[in-house]
């Protein structure tokens, strides 16, 4: 290990990366505002699901654009590396805000993007081809080789686990959920009506994914296998947008590869880099010959003993569901940040009833009238949305005057194609229940099994 962690080598691949990450970054936050999402996400909802123990990031109100404006120059700073530890600090800071303001808003590229901006603050990604080089008038020629294999390991373990996770009973041998998604995307050209109405094709995809997933982080390790493994990536990630559009985590798993390639592939896109760089340069009056050094050591062990905590995390976080009784796909408990991505696809239907307990006044809720129609239906099928909003409806109730209030559900959900099923105890009062990282009994169980990791 010693000898490893002495190891140098070329900064051009984490720079590549660091230019890449910070340039998607910031248009795709450009995208977000664009759209109209900052105002239909977090400023017309009434109330905001949060995560466990979070609660108290919420939106800013008008000012929650200065967030994203701030995260969005952040990102600028980063890909040019200008400031770069205060603006990758910055980035990591506002955009792990953003995610956590809003549970809806949660998906598996948004966590991904979060473990990048975290470990990218532990290394030197602005060594070179940087404006904080051109202004101290020095270029790092070689970084721990530790610093460029970190990046590489966290890609290891987003796609393995996913392809772990696809070891399931329903992925492989009912083909679902692809079957139902495949089967209702007639509209795509040539292939819609026929290819993706056959069952062929649905089991085919799902192994093909299974295996790809598995195997091609170490297709990439290997010198005479990484080109093959690059390809077929491309296309697994072309291949998944196209047919379910999963909005820029395909796009950051491709600028996230090429770090895997040789340092000569990045040396020639760095002679692109230096072209760019050029005019800010000459534009800030610096000297085009750069200090070279001959490494770049950290003075302390701090970064490497903090990544290594990072890492047992990454590695321990997503089996947190064995923990759990009952089924994964079922209850989600333990299904956030354990990178299982398109696994399920469920549909629910829940009416909660608020019941005055002193006068025996029971009110049926309208939903509408407190959540959006997109909060709505991401609430109907997943427990800790339910029991969030079943507080507040209660809490809202006290307020016009209930005083001993209970919160009732009925609830029924859809698993992966399967008949609708009880979901919610409808004898429990929510409104007594709390939030925690424990098992929720009110769940009733699933009278299915689902095999697998």
């Amino acid at each position: 290990m010693n000898n490893y962690f002495i190891k140098t080598t070329s900064p051009a691949p984490l720079v590549v990366f660091r230019v890449c990450f910070g340039a998607l970054m910031c248009a795709s936050l450009i995208s977000f505002w664009q759209k109209g999402w900052i105002e239909s996400l977090y400023l017309e909802p009434k109330f905001h699901f949060t995560f466990y123990a979070f609660e108290w990031v919420k939106p800013f109100g008008i000012y929650t654009y200065a967030l994203f404006a701030l995260c969005g120059l952040s990102s600028v700073c980063v890909a040019f590396g200008f400031k770069y530890r205060i603006a990758i600090v910055t980035f990591f800071l506002s955009f792990t805000y953003i995610q956590f303001m809003d549970k809806t808003v949660y998906q598996s590229s948004s966590y991904f993007i979060m473990i990048l901006s975290f470990l990218m603050i532990f290394l030197p990604a602005n060594a070179a081809f940087s404006i904080d080089s051109l202004r101290a008038r020095r270029s790092y020629r070689t970084i721990p080789k530790w610093c460029i294999d970190s990046v590489k390991l966290m890609f290891i373990i987003v796609f393995f686990y996913s392809g772990l996770a696809k070891l399931n009973s329903d992925w492989l041998l009912q083909a679902m959920p692809l079957e139902l998604w495949l089967t209702s995307s007639k509209h795509i050209p040539l292939i819609g009506e026929f290819v993706l109405q056959s069952h062929w094709f649905h089991y085919g995809l799902s192994w093909s994914f299974m295996i790809l997933d598995l195997t091609i982080p170490f297709l990439l390790l290997s010198n005479r296998t990484r080109f093959v493994g690059f390809g077929l990536l491309i296309f697994n990630q072309v291949l998944s947008q196209v047919l379910f559009p999963f909005g820029i985590f395909p796009l950051i798993i491709i600028i996230c590869a090429p770090i895997f390639l040789c340092q000569d592939w990045h040396q020639k896109a760095l002679l692109i880099l230096r072209a760019f760089l050029s005019p800010i340069q000459n534009g800030l009056h610096f000297s085009t010959a750069l200090k070279m050094t001959k490494d770049f050591q950290y003075r302390t062990p701090l970064p490497v003993f903090v990544l290594s905590l990072f890492f047992v995390f990454q590695l321990l976080f997503p089996l947190r569901y064995m923990l759990y009784e009952g089924e994964l796909f079922w209850t989600g408990e333990g299904y956030l940040f354990s990178w299982r991505t398109a696994l399920i696809e469920r549909s629910g239907n829940i009416t909660f009833n608020v019941v005055d307990s002193d006068s025996g006044e029971s009110i049926t809720v309208n939903n509408l009238n407190f959540l959006t129609a997109r909060q709505e239906e991401q609430m109907s099928f997943q427990p800790d949305f339910i029991l969030q909003y079943a507080h507040y409806l209660g809490k809202h109730f006290k307020t016009q005057g209930h005083k001993n209030v209970a919160v009732y559900a009925k609830s029924y959900v859809s698993l992966n194609g399967r008949p609708s099923a009880p979901y919610v105890d409808p004898k429990v009062d929510l409104f007594q229940q709390k939030e925690s990282l424990k098992h929720n009994t009110w769940i009733l169980p699933f009278e299915d099994k689902i095999r697998g990791f």
